[in-house]
Order: structure tokens, then C-alpha cells, then sequence
């Protein structure tokens, strides 16, 4: 079996410069500044009129389907997120950091000697049909993200549009996914699993997210022994205050600004993180193998 070392990347505002809905925002002339107001509002409009309490990692969505139904996104569907995917701006250096990466590793011949392989993987709790359109998803292992139910469209029949919520992560429960990554693809989360035959053990995770909302997922991995890297925007001194705030914290292990170009400071802390972890589990392999018995004189 491979010794897998795994890279989980949260996706706005780590990956991405800004947010994978604003090409949405832009295709229907939405303002987003008023959109995302909207949506902050509803956790409380829900509690004072209906005394009902709402996810707000995850409310956003169903803002996105009664704009959908409303008109305000006519036709917005499933294949209209994915195509909008094309659209996103990603920080310097993606996703050409996925194959140096890998290549990095997988490149020197003695790690090649005990299969060390390098997989990257996306949590977000954004919109997995947006990632799944970009450039990156043909070069990650893996996409957890919120996915949406398609229905018939009210204002034009024959044509769908998004409905109902399928599956959806938010910032706790991107625990859950790391977990389904630390045992398996196909092993139930819940099920008891041995650390020796867990896929992916958390002390090789590298999880790298943008800020406070990720503390949960930074927790996880930072407790179990895996190494975790906070990106904040070039220039931008609130975000760096946040990410700071987290290291003297003990969330995190380093940070650095969003830029994942070779010779960069997040490119070469990652690299040198995953060689890092490459060496030790060269070091346990040798550890394992028999030392040979010379023969001895009789004396």
C-alpha cells in the first residue's frame, strides 16, 4: 500500500482571490455586497419571525435556489455552476503548485522506493459543481463541497433550475471529510478503524484554509499530529491580523501570503513540509526491515 501524504485545501479565499460565486454574481449583473447582506440578515429574520434557528456557514444556498426561483438567476442549474467555474481567478501559482508538488516528492528516487505519493484534496463549503468546472479539478484527488438538487423551472418549462439542497458541508462538518480522507475512500466515517490501517494518517495532512471560520478542521489535524498553513491576501492587514492571531493561538503551524509560485514562502513551506513527512516515513520503512546476522567464528 502507498504512504500517502495528503494536502486538504478549503477553496475561497484560499485557492480562489475573493469568492467561487462572484462569476454568478457577474453572468446576472447581481451586486454581491447586497446579495451577501441578504444573507447575512436571514439567520436572524428566521429567529424573530418563525423562531427557527439556520446554518449560517450554509443559509447562503438557500438564498441562491429562492433567487433561482424568483427570477433573479433565471435558469441557474447545475451545468450553469459548473460552466461558471471556468471563470474563477485563482492566486499566483494555481494549479501549477498541485503537480510541483507531487513532483517534488515523487520524482526522488528514494522516496519512489516506498511508494510515497502526494494527493490533494479540496473541502469547502462552497459549491462542488463550481470547483468541478474549474482549472483545478482534473488535478486534485478529491472535492467535498454543497450540492444541489435540480428541479423543473416554474417560469420555463422543460428547463431546470437548482431546488433543493442535497448534500452540504459546513465548517464543522469539513471534520468529516478529512476524516472520510484519513480512513478511506468507501469505509464508513463512524466505523472504529486501527491507525495502521487508516489510508491516510492525520500526521501526514498538511491543512491549509484562509481564516477563523476553518478552526474546527485546523483543530483536527493540528491535534493529531498533521501540520497546518493559513494563506491571507497580499497587502490586505485585517487578514493578516487573523492569521496571525491563529499562530500565536497554537491553530496553526505557519502562514503566508496567497501566493503558490516556486520559490515562494507558502510554496516552499509546503514543499519542504511534505519532505519532511517523506523522510520519516523513509526512516520507519528502514526501521522495519531485518537487520541481517554475519556469520559468527566458533570459537
Amino acid at each position: 500500500m502507498a504512504n500517502v501524504l495528503a494536502v486538504i485545501w478549503d477553496f475561497d479565499k484560499t485557492l480562489v482571490n475573493g469568492y467561487m460565486q462572484d462569476p454568478i454574481f457577474e453572468k446576472y449583473q447581481v451586486d454581491p455586497l447586497q446579495f451577501w447582506n441578504e444573507v447575512n440578515a436571514l439567520p436572524k429574520k428566521y429567529k424573530d419571525e418563525q423562531n427557527v434557528k439556520v446554518n449560517p456557514d450554509t443559509i447562503y444556498l438557500n438564498h441562491f435556489i429562492h433567487c433561482a426561483e424568483n427570477g433573479t438567476f433565471p435558469g441557474l442549474n447545475n451545468a450553469v455552476l459548473r460552466e461558471s467555474g471556468k471563470d474563477l481567478k485563482f492566486y499566483p501559482g494555481v494549479p501549477e503548485i498541485f503537480e510541483a508538488t507531487r513532483a517534488a516528492i515523487e520524482e526522488k528516487p528514494e522516496y519512489q522506493k516506498y511508494d510515497i505519493k502526494v494527493e490533494h484534496y479540496i473541502v469547502s463549503t462552497g459549491m462542488r459543481e463550481v470547483i468541478l468546472g474549474s482549472i483545478i479539478a482534473d488535478k486534485v484527488n478529491g472535492v467535498w463541497g454543497c450540492e444541489l438538487i435540480e428541479k423543473e423551472d416554474p417560469n420555463n418549462p422543460g428547463q431546470t433550475i437548482i431546488g433543493e439542497l442535497g448534500y452540504t458541508i459546513d465548517n464543522t462538518s469539513k471534520t468529516r471529510a478529512i476524516f472520510e480522507i484519513n480512513k478511506g475512500k468507501g469505509v464508513d466515517v463512524n466505523v472504529k478503524l486501527a491507525h495502521e490501517l487508516r489510508r491516510v494518517p492525520f500526521e501526514n495532512m498538511i491543512y491549509i484554509a484562509d481564516g477563523p471560520s476553518d478552526i474546527p478542521a485546523f483543530a483536527l489535524v493540528h491535534h493529531n499530529g498533521g501540520s497546518t498553513f493559513a494563506i491571507y491576501p497580499p497587502g490586505h492587514e485585517k487578514e493578516f491580523a487573523q492569521v496571525e492571531q491563529l499562530r500565536e493561538d497554537g491553530r496553526i503551524d505557519m502562514f503566508a501570503e496567497a501566493d503558490y509560485s516556486i520559490g515562494k514562502p507558502a510554496y516552499m513551506w509546503i514543499v519542504n513540509k511534505l519532505r519532511e513527512y517523506a523522510e520519516r516515513i523513509c526512516k520507519a520503512e528502514k526501521d522495519k526491515m531485518p537487520v541481517e546476522k554475519l556469520p559468527q567464528h566458533i570459537r
